[in-house]
């Protein structure tokens, strides 16, 4: 499987919309070669480093391909005119959630990427989009996009061929992946599965070991609405993510 790097983007922290939040999820496209290291690309900045960034989420990838699906869903936005809206680092089309797996190794420019796990949207997409139910949306659908940890640092330029090296794991495509997280959540058997997969990242493992022990699904509701709206006794961010 080979597709091409369409757009390459990244971007400082910055203020979200008209609200009094921070977020570097506003990235532009550039076309210039980037140094890919291991906690992600130069020039890209996350707010929240809590949250967001770190070796499993080095990299962001979305499906160009889906653009067209939210338009439709939600009505035409300049937004969704080009890559970025949800604040991706990579812009490819040909290849989306049913198509990649957890574990997927890939060459991208000179470095080596592996997916480690998909996106879990949060409330900044409401403000970003100006769509309440935004976050939402993008969990339901199944359409989050996936993050890569980074196996060998290069240099990286939009262009760039990103290319199937080796697939450990065929039978775990993450459209599979989230439905185990957000539907079949009472599936024990294949939850133990996940909870032992070592290429998934470190807290969606820790995640499925807690749902395991405790017999019950996390709170998701301070995520996708924010802590105003799910109220004052949802902790934000749940340590799961």
């Amino acid at each position: 499987m080979k597709m091409r790097v369409d757009a390459l983007l990244v971007g400082p922290v910055q203020s979200l919309g008209d609200s009094q939040h921070v977020s570097g999820i506003a990235k532009q496209a550039v076309t210039d070669r980037r140094w890919l290291g291991r906690l992600g690309f130069d020039g890209d900045e996350q707010a929240d480093h809590k949250h967001h960034g770190g070796l499993d989420k080095a990299v962001h990838h979305y499906a160009f391909d889906h653009y067209i699906d939210w338009a439709k869903q939600i009505g035409a936005r300049e937004i969704l005119t080009r890559p970025g809206a949800f604040g991706e680092n990579l812009s490819t089309r040909g290849c989306t959630e049913a198509e990649v797996c957890i574990g997927d190794i890939y060459s991208l420019g000179e470095a080596m990427v592996e997916v480690s796990q998909a996106r879990q949207p949060c409330w900044k997409l409401n403000i970003r989009f100006g769509y309440p139910a935004m976050s939402s949306l993008v969990q339901e659908s199944g359409r989050t996009g996936w993050y890569y940890r980074v196996r060998a640092p290069g240099w990286v330029a939009a262009g760039d061929a990103l290319m199937l090296r080796e697939r450990p794991h065929p039978d775990w495509p993450l459209s599979r992946l989230l439905d185990v997280l957000y539907r079949r959540t009472d599936d024990r058997a294949v939850v133990a599965q996940l909870a032992q997969l070592e290429v998934l990242a470190d807290s969606w493992r820790k995640l499925f070991v807690r749902r395991l022990e405790r017999g019950e699904v996390e709170d998701w509701s301070a995520r996708l609405l924010g802590q105003h709206a799910a109220g004052p006794d949802v902790v934000p961010y749940p340590k799961n993510q």
